[in-house]
């Protein structure tokens, strides 16, 4: 049963990785329900899940919406240590105070993040990856990454800003106010906008991360852990090879296609998104 707007107020708190990494998140709904643990993806800041987060609470579900390390409000690596074993070690400190059951919603980099965190032993309750598979396409994980390294001298203006992500989702109408982009942007004393993420979170090929990713996969089997995957159906990351080469691996995987939708699917679609994503967990994290 859905419950008041007041269930959805927004707590923000901090917690301290493993290796001392401050990590940002936004904690709301009932304190005592089943627990839904947003995941965004490389490049992005807790805020694109802002309108899952509210439809989430709102439902019942106590969320935790965190910055990933190196991005947003989260602090910053200075050893670069931004690995997948890194990530999970995050995921372990968010996770480590619940004592309710809870489940795991990542999109891209946070869906490899969930992906690999359940092959080194956490058990959510429920799965939900957006957008990404273990064999992703290689041309469109080209297109993020050429995106998070372009750019390196930053913006003089929002404009320009606005005018490099609507370059890269040329589908997406133009925002009628920018300054929402500003959550995602800094201003630096030489008075140039910069992406607020480490740089250092591209420095490593995408194929390694992706090789073990696939390996990771192999385990999900072996868990029982339902697995949903949303995917956009404009999506140049995620494709029916991409789809059967998962299933090959998950039998048991549930697919839900957004149309009108590309790899950012909850900010392309984020009414389909949710309504996909509250069904499956609905039904294997019932409040």
């Amino acid at each position: 049963m859905p419950v008041s707007a007041a269930a959805s107020a927004v707590h923000v708190h901090k917690v301290t990785s493993a290796d001392g990494l401050v990590l940002v998140a936004d904690d709301l709904g009932p304190r005592e329900a089943p627990a839904v643990i947003l995941l965004h993806g490389g490049g992005q800041t807790r805020h694109s899940w802002s309108g899952a987060a509210t439809a989430l609470a709102q439902r019942g579900y106590r969320v935790i919406n965190f910055d990933a390390r190196g991005h947003g409000e989260s602090e910053w690596s200075e050893a670069g240590a931004y690995s997948l074993d890194d990530r999970v070690a995050d995921l372990a400190a968010i996770t480590g105070g619940l004592d309710q059951p809870f489940a795991l919603v990542g999109a891209s980099l946070g869906g490899a993040t969930s992906i690999h965190s359940v092959a080194l032993g956490l058990r959510p309750a429920a799965l939900v990856l957006v957008d990404i598979v273990p064999h992703p396409e290689p041309q469109g994980i080209s297109r993020i990454v050429g995106f998070m390294r372009a750019h390196p001298d930053g913006f003089a203006t929002l404009e320009d800003a606005v005018d490099a992500v609507a370059a890269y989702n040329p589908d997406r109408p133009r925002p009628r106010d920018p300054k929402g982009l500003l959550r995602n942007l800094r201003r630096r004393a030489n008075g140039r906008l910069y992406w607020h993420w480490d740089p250092r979170i591209v420095a490593s090929r995408p194929e390694d991360l992706h090789a073990m990713v696939q390996e990771s996969a192999a385990v999900l089997p072996q868990t029982g852990i339902p697995v949903l995957l949303v995917r956009g159906l404009n999506s140049d990351v995620v494709s029916d090879a991409g789809i059967a080469a998962f299933r090959a691996i998950l039998p048991g995987l549930e697919v839900a296609d957004v149309g009108g939708a590309g790899h950012m699917v909850a900010g392309d679609r984020n009414d389909a998104f949710n309504g996909a994503a509250m069904a499956f967990l609905d039904r294997h994290l019932p409040l």
